[in-house]
Formats: C-alpha cells, sequence, structure tokens
C-alpha cells in the first residue's frame, strides 16, 4: 500500500501515535524526486512517498488528488510472465518492461483504465529481500 503525502515526518507521527507503528527506514531517490518511508504492518510493507522538490511527478500528483493513497502492490513470482500474460488478456500496462524499484526489485504499473480505477503495481522479489 502507497500513499503520497507532503511530510513523511508529519504523517508518521501520526501513524506512530495512532497504531504504535514505527518507521523501518527511510530513504531518498534524487532521479525521481522522493523521499520514502518504510513502515511494516503485520505481512503488508506500507511506503510512504514524499516529493523532494516541486518539479516531480509526486508533486503534480498532490497538486491534483491531494493527500492519500496512491496505489496497491502486488508480489508476483515472475515480473516479466505476469506483464506478458496481462498484456495478451488486454490489460493496459504502464511499464512494459520492469524497472528497478525503491527497493531495488523489479516493478511495473498497471494503467488504472484497466484496473477499475486503481493504480496497480506489481513487484518480483529477489531472494536476497
Amino acid at each position: 500500500l502507497v500513499a503520497f503525502e507532503k511530510s513523511i515526518d508529519e504523517i508518521s507521527k501520526f501513524i506512530y501515535d495512532l497504531l504504535y507503528l514505527a518507521l523501518l527506514e527511510t530513504k531518498e531517490m534524487p532521479e525521481r524526486g522522493l523521499r520514502i518511508a518504510f513502515l511494516k504492518v503485520g505481512e503488508v510493507l506500507l511506503e510512504l512517498l514524499q516529493p523532494l522538490h516541486e518539479n516531480s511527478e509526486i508533486s503534480r500528483f498532490l497538486e491534483k488528488r491531494g493527500e492519500g493513497i496512491h496505489h496497491l502492490c502486488f508480489q508476483v513470482d515472475d515480473i516479466a510472465e505476469s506483464l506478458s500474460t496481462l498484456k495478451e488478456d488486454g490489460v493496459r500496462l504502464i511499464n512494459e518492461e520492469p524497472v528497478i524499484g525503491a527497493e531495488g526489485c523489479p516493478v511495473a504499473f498497471l494503467h488504472p483504465k484497466s484496473c477499475h480505477g486503481v493504480l496497480l503495481e506489481l513487484l518480483e522479489e529477489s531472494p536476497s529481500t
């Protein structure tokens, strides 16, 4: 589950105060213009994304839609095979080839128009993660 926020520090404090969940780690990805905070909720990894500058894709998303949930991520065994099957089934892909995500694993996004208005991310976790 991924949410866009104006301030990771503010939302992290809110989540800690409300649910007693502490941050696992934060990292910056300057090439994508974002800062990411990771929290673990049972078996679910919650990512909070914060823009680093006003020209980032995340800043534009926040300006257009405001803070809140951005997309859902599902782990798959073989991302290339999953993308091939989905494409054959007529699912609109944002990434036809996987890219490397924040955790260093291959990821790809499915277009919300093919997923009932929800942006979906596929993630292939490597054996070492």
